[in-house]
């Protein structure tokens, strides 16, 4: 970051407490971008929420949004405030936004791992963690993922069934696959961290969330530090 937003960091800081400070700095510390989660056309608001939840406890910090047919919509009392604190990336402008998320992706060097309730599929304890970063896909919850998905997918990964029906919910199967993971990703040597660049952007975003009327503070920093140029 430039030297003025760590300024600017700094000032902001003197109107949050020491205790959020430190919440916010420990956060940061357990924040990845190793890791990030695909969904292709949620419908069920409460699922949706639920997902953003998961993630945001787990340290997830880009949430990446495919809107084809279904608009992606979350319910405030299920997600617990958690969307401010996380980046939603949404695909909606194209007739197949599919495509379009797994070439971003891809681009940013990230394995395609589709989800999937079928057999003969990477099992969830033998997912290798260490071969690059990842984006786990869920589909629908009637129809799962997409063809072209499948198509396009590096690895099909699958949760262990030992039951009679045949797959988890989609909160549920995200919680168990991130969980599972990022305990892997921890005791590993991976470096999963953000690096400091990202931390500072993402504290400047936080602090301001913190506070009332955050607008108003920024434009006093800027005021006062170009009184003080002038003289």
């Amino acid at each position: 970051m430039h030297m003025t937003d760590i300024r600017l960091i700094n000032f902001l800081s003197e109107f949050v407490t020491e205790r959020r400070l430190a919440l916010l700095d420990h956060v940061l510390d357990n924040r990845t971008r190793y890791v990030t989660v695909l969904l292709e056309d949620i419908f069920q608001p409460q699922n949706a929420s639920a997902v953003l939840r998961t993630c945001e406890c787990l340290g997830i910090q880009d949430i990446h949004i495919i809107e084809n047919r279904n608009k992606y919509k979350y319910n405030p009392g299920v997600a617990m405030g958690s969307g401010k604190w996380l980046q939603l990336c949404k695909y909606n402008k194209l007739q197949n936004n599919s495509t379009e998320a797994i070439k971003h992706l891809k681009l940013n060097n990230y394995r395609i791992i589709a989800t999937v309730p079928a057999e003969n599929q990477v099992l969830l304890p033998d997912f290798d963690v260490t071969k690059g970063k990842f984006a786990f896909v869920f589909g629908s919850e009637l129809n799962g993922i997409s063809d072209e998905i499948r198509k396009q997918a590096d690895e099909m990964l699958t949760i262990p069934m030992f039951g009679f029906t045949e797959s988890f919910n989609l909160s549920v199967s995200t919680a168990i696959i991130l969980y599972n993971v990022l305990d892997k990703l921890k005791n590993s040597t991976i470096d999963w961290r953000l690096e400091e660049e990202e931390k500072a952007q993402l504290k400047l975003e936080w602090i301001k969330a913190s506070i009332k009327k955050p607008e108003l503070l920024v434009k006093k920093f800027y005021d006062m530090n170009s009184d003080q140029s002038h003289t």
